[in-house]
């Protein structure tokens, strides 16, 4: 993994990004401001942002600066409040923790900066601290989650639920979206009623899990509890987490491969990276919901622009859509 930087460092950084252009060849300066660095689903989102820069010809910088790690949102917070300090022309942020980045952003529109969020949003009160979200329907990741498993374990049965950030507005909305389909109850708010038994589906205790976006814990966390629950039905991790290191993900998860391929195991997994496919491919999972990230930041980048120049934002919502791949359908899953 990268190194965590600290925010003194990044706010140099910054500082030099945005002061080094003169009035005569200013260009305006958007920042990327993922949950962590070192996620390769933030990879996407830079490389979006990236296209984006390139296709508008020098008239934009794409600024892509976050915490090293998750750690909860504080440090993300603190960036966001550095950028608006420093007088960004434009922010794209997707919140760690939706209370604290909503605190951060307060000072944004009296200082005319415009903000979009991605990848996950405030919290419906804090909405209006941003312009519009653009990004995955996070409810509809965990529709489609919970109806993969439906579709393999139609009778129920015992389910964890794996999450990342217990404050991140979208893998809550995801997790109220499996809780509800499975129960077949709509709840009122995320993260959603716990499973007690609607519909034949238990959570077992001591999930769900949390993992913030600690890619070793959440493959611990997997063999821990398939170590004390070996009969578990169902496991559903509401981001890529321990995909992310294929490696150390093929050696956990394959002493459990025979009960994947009997479908004892319904283990289902959010994403769909290149590196997650291939291991769904090797039977290390018999789906995935996937969004996408490159696509959120490129578009972003775009809309930012727009407001720069007196357009107006956005759809509030503007959603980029899913896929749903299977084994059986990994070759043409992938909207191009």
């Amino acid at each position: 993994m990268k190194q965590v930087m600290s925010t003194a460092i990044l706010a140099v950084a910054l500082a030099a990004s945005i002061g080094g252009a003169s009035a005569a060849d200013k260009k305006f300066t958007f920042a990327l401001v993922p949950k962590n660095t070192n996620n390769p689903f933030f990879d996407q989102a830079l490389a979006g942002c990236k296209k984006a820069e390139k296709e508008l010809n020098g008239a934009i910088e794409c600024l892509y600066i976050g915490p090293g790690e998750h750690g909860g949102g504080d440090e993300e917070a603190q960036i966001v409040q550095d950028l608006i300090t420093k007088g960004v022309d434009g922010i794209a942020v997707s919140p760690a923790n939706a209370a604290a980045m909503a605190a951060a952003l307060k000072g944004a529109a009296a200082a005319k900066i415009p903000v979009l969020t991605w990848d996950s949003d405030l919290l419906p009160a804090d909405k209006g601290e941003r312009l519009a979200y653009v990004g995955t329907h996070n409810y509809e990741i965990g529709v489609n989650l919970a109806k993969m498993v439906q579709q393999i374990k139609p009778k129920g049965g015992t389910i964890c639920i794996q999450s990342g950030g217990a404050a991140a507005a979208n893998h809550n909305e995801r997790m109220q979206g499996i809780r509800d389909t499975l129960s077949g109850e709509k709840s009122p708010s995320s993260p959603g009623k716990r499973l007690t038994g609607q519909n034949g589906w238990k959570e077992i205790d001591g999930c769900p899990l949390y993992t913030d976006d600690d890619f070793p814990r959440s493959i611990q966390q997997f063999e821990d509890i398939m170590a004390k629950n070996p009969n578990l039905d169902a496991f559903l991790p509401t981001g890529g987490f321990p995909q992310f290191l294929p490696d150390a993900n093929r050696a956990a998860v394959a002493k459990y491969k025979s009960k994947i391929a009997s479908k004892s195991l319904a283990l289902i997994v959010a994403d769909t990276l290149p590196v997650q496919l291939d291991q769904m491919k090797e039977g290390l999972s018999l789906g995935q919901v996937g969004q996408r990230p490159f696509e959120m930041g490129y578009k972003t980048m775009f809309a930012l622009q727009d407001m720069a120049n007196g357009k107006a934002p956005p759809k509030d919502p503007s959603y980029t859509g899913l896929d749903v791949c299977t084994p059986e359908t990994v070759a043409t899953c992938i909207a191009k």
